[in-house]
């Protein structure tokens, strides 16, 4: 599957549009983690484990767009955005969204 965050496929010809792909993940902190982020904040730093858990939320959200553009018959995503949004304290939700394509 090809990913672009453009609106057409640079050297490709779109011959199909199918829709709207998407997929979403919603995460959620752990206690401990929690603990060493509130420490990590006393001292400054990268907190590390918020960094993996949103790393992998966005991977997660992205193959899951993927497999619903291969629902659909597409071979390529054009206009690939991401955006995160709170769902309840603690917890966010990580959308991968894009238009799914026939590209030749």
């Amino acid at each position: 599957m090809h990913l672009v965050n453009t609106p057409t496929f640079p050297g490709k010809e779109i011959t199909e549009v199918h829709g709207i792909a998407r997929g979403s993940t919603v995460r959620a902190r752990n206690f401990g983690s929690d603990i060493f982020a509130g420490l990590k904040n006393i001292v400054g730093g990268e907190i590390s484990e918020y960094t993996k858990l949103q790393a992998d939320s966005r991977e997660q959200a992205l193959e899951r767009m993927q497999k619903d553009a291969q629902r659909m018959g597409a071979n390529a995503i054009v206009n690939v955005r991401i955006t995160t949004s709170m769902v309840m304290q603690g917890c966010s939700e990580i959308l991968a969204y894009g238009t799914a394509v026939t590209i030749k």
